[in-house]
């Protein structure tokens, strides 16, 4: 071989490679300078331009609703009082009678029995009302000597009184306040009529010409969406409507049976004490109806211990000729709301409108789930879970 030939390294002598002492390059993605982003100033700009929108709409809608609220609901109102007898002027309907003449036959039964309850009990109602209302520090007082007595409670009547708002200058300060004169008064009576007659006059617009708005509301939309917002006004009507008819038959039969044997025991205000029982037991569930008889028996304790056990013995018995007898009677074709939902949807009813909104807070519970069960989907359940609930051997 000549000293030109080129020589060839030998990997086994440790020729040829890197050189051992250099050191090797760094890698580029440990060298590569960052990368900046920057953001598109027309996305920025449409963000802050729909955050601007979107708080003053909130602000419109803050000021509308404190302006417009109270109408608002009283056309809540009087769209569940619309619901509430359709299914008896689609009764009417059905047997040839125009829609606006059967509701005005409704509307004018449903009155004329008001009328006639006021005619026979409205003196006695009113005067046992404000005996009650002057008669609760009092109450309260008793309540308080009992408590001391019986557990050695040391409770100061003043202190519990005036922290219930219970005393008699309390009391007369808000009768004062809520007449506020011959103006306040005035004013309290037209805020009433005028509610009133809202909720009358919409009530029998919602339900003489619930067809032509069905259909009216239906022709924004799309057909699809058409057929299902027509099941879902149908099915509201159906099972929201037979339901608040069948509470209503059930608490005005309980709130007759109850007031009839508080006045044959003469329990002290019978009359609004029979009512009190009848709706709570209806509107409230679980609780309803120990609710109901509670407050007639505390006044009982103080008049005569002995009525509570009578309070109590016809309640219980009355209660199973309801469960028994009434309910499955009238709530036939309605239905059945679970007690915790009911319970949950009175007391948020009541957070959010207060006493009225225990009333209609059960309806609202019943529509939404007529409709969820209606569209809504449910799958079997697994055999491991229905082992689990079979009662062990």
């Amino acid at each position: 071989m000549s000293d030109a030939d080129p020589q060839i390294p030998d990997p086994a002598r440790g020729e040829g490679g890197p050189d051992p002492e250099i050191p090797p390059d760094p890698t580029p993605e440990s060298s590569a300078p960052p990368v900046m982003i920057a953001a598109d100033r027309r996305v920025i700009r449409r963000f802050l331009f729909m955050a601007v929108v979107a708080v003053l709409a909130l602000q419109v809608v803050n000021h509308v609703w404190g302006v417009l609220g109270g109408f608002l609901f009283n056309l809540l109102l009087a769209w569940l009082i619309a619901i509430s007898v359709d299914p008896l002027v689609t009764g009417l309907a059905r047997r040839g009678i125009r829609r606006g003449v059967a509701t005005t036959i409704v509307a004018v039964s449903s009155l004329l029995i008001i009328a006639l309850f006021l005619w026979l009990f409205g003196s006695v109602l009113a005067e046992q009302v404000a005996q009650l209302v002057l008669a609760l520090p009092a109450l309260a007082l008793d309540i308080v000597a009992w408590a001391n007595g019986t557990f050695n409670a040391r409770i100061d009547p003043v202190e519990f009184t005036q922290n219930l708002n219970l005393t008699s200058q309390q009391i007369t300060d808000i009768a004062s306040y809520l007449a506020g004169g011959i103006l306040g008064v005035f004013t309290s009576i037209v805020g009433a009529v005028f509610s009133f007659v809202t909720i009358i006059v919409f009530s029998f617009y919602f339900s003489a010409d619930a067809p032509r708005i069905k259909r009216w509301i239906a022709s924004w939309l799309t057909p699809s969406r058409q057929v299902v917002f027509v099941n879902v006004w149908d099915i509201s009507v159906q099972k929201a409507g037979g339901f608040v008819i069948s509470k209503v038959a059930l608490a005005s039969l309980s709130a007759f049976f109850h007031a009839l044997f508080f006045a044959l025991i003469d329990v002290p205000y019978w009359l609004p004490m029979g009512i009190f029982a009848g709706v709570v037991s209806q509107f409230i569930p679980t609780i309803g109806t120990y609710l109901g008889v509670a407050l007639p028996a505390l006044f009982a304790a103080f008049d005569d211990p002995l009525d509570i056990l009578w309070i109590i013995l016809f309640a219980t018995i009355y209660q199973q000729i309801e469960n028994y007898v009434l309910t499955p009677r009238i709530s036939t074709k309605t239905m059945d709301i679970n007690s915790g939902v009911a319970l949950a949807s009175v007391f948020i009813g009541a957070a959010l409108f207060g006493p009225i909104g225990a009333i209609i807070g059960i309806p609202l519970a019943a529509i939404i789930i007529a409709v969820s069960d209606a569209y809504g989907h449910r799958y079997d359940l697994h055999p491991s879970i229905n082992d689990l609930q079979r009662p062990p051997i």
